[in-house]
């Protein structure tokens, strides 16, 4: 990265504290987030800028519920949490972002419901956020997402979310389980775990239409590792979807040896 492209990402930094600039600014920032490694480490230290994120953020709260927002809203706000995952993403920012709680500012738009894709996009790129945050197996990480009531939320999308969107929560959930901590408050209350192998088992049933090979993948290992657990390995034996044992994703098995590795370890252990 040159010495220009570095001054015009600061100069983009700039103009995000003009109201009139502000808008393509985002647009022109989030367009160019893999320009330079370390844009998330100035974002985070550069003064008023992470303030001017936030408060894209909250300014659509009013939009969610009625649903009046717009796809160019939906598209600006998308660009900050793009930002966003990149303070997320880098190792000298990454705690500091949780340490702040500023996670929990992206509860709200999980919490939608509305199919429309502003909404959905708003889900995806916020879910993106929090899988930068996941997806290097820290305990602390993991810790705060299950005492901030993270895990509903989660659940939800993925029983009726979009693919895309299922695809990334499942993966956030699985990251969850694998931590011993996220793992012993899905298994420890018999009511929360029936609830989780019940959407797990809604996922591969709604997969009968529309097959993604990744979200199987993504399922069939959260039930493996749940089969770590006596009561959820004896309720899986008598209530896993049907789907995962006959030739419903045959055409699956057939083009990735990957997921026949997963589903025949999953089978053996339930055996």
């Amino acid at each position: 990265m040159t010495d220009g492209d570095s001054e015009a990402l600061y100069q983009l930094m700039v103009e995000l504290f003009s109201a009139t600039n502000r808008e393509q600014a985002l647009a022109e920032l989030s367009r160019r987030r893999d320009q330079n490694p370390d844009l998330g480490v100035a974002l985070w230290n550069a003064y008023g800028v992470m303030t001017i994120l936030y408060q894209e953020i909250i300014a659509i709260y009013p939009l969610l519920n009625p649903p009046a927002l717009t796809m160019p809203v939906s598209n600006r706000v998308c660009n900050s949490l793009a930002l966003l995952q990149l303070v997320a993403t880098h190792e000298q920012t990454r705690m500091q972002l949780l340490k702040a709680n500023v996670p929990q500012l992206l509860y709200p738009f999980l919490s939608t419901t509305s199919k429309a894709k502003q909404y959905d996009n708003l889900r995806l790129t916020s879910l993106g956020v929090i899988g930068a945050l996941v997806k290097y197996d820290s305990h602390e990480v993991i810790s705060f997402f299950v005492a901030t009531e993270f895990l509903p939320l989660c659940l939800k999308i993925m029983d009726i979310g979009s693919e895309l969107c299922k695809v990334v929560a499942t993966f956030i959930f699985q990251k969850i389980i694998l931590d011993d901590g996220g793992f012993h408050y899905v298994t420890s209350h018999p009511k929360r775990l029936h609830t989780v192998l019940v959407i797990l088992n809604n996922v591969v049933n709604q997969m009968v239409a529309m097959p993604s090979g990744r979200l199987l993948k993504s399922v069939t290992k959260c039930l493996i590792r749940l089969a770590d657990n006596q009561k959820a390995k004896e309720e899986m034996r008598e209530g896993m979807s049907e789907h995962l044992r006959d030739s419903t994703f045959a055409h699956v098995l057939a083009e990735d040896v990957s997921y026949r590795r997963l589903i025949y370890q999953l089978l053996v252990k339930l055996a």
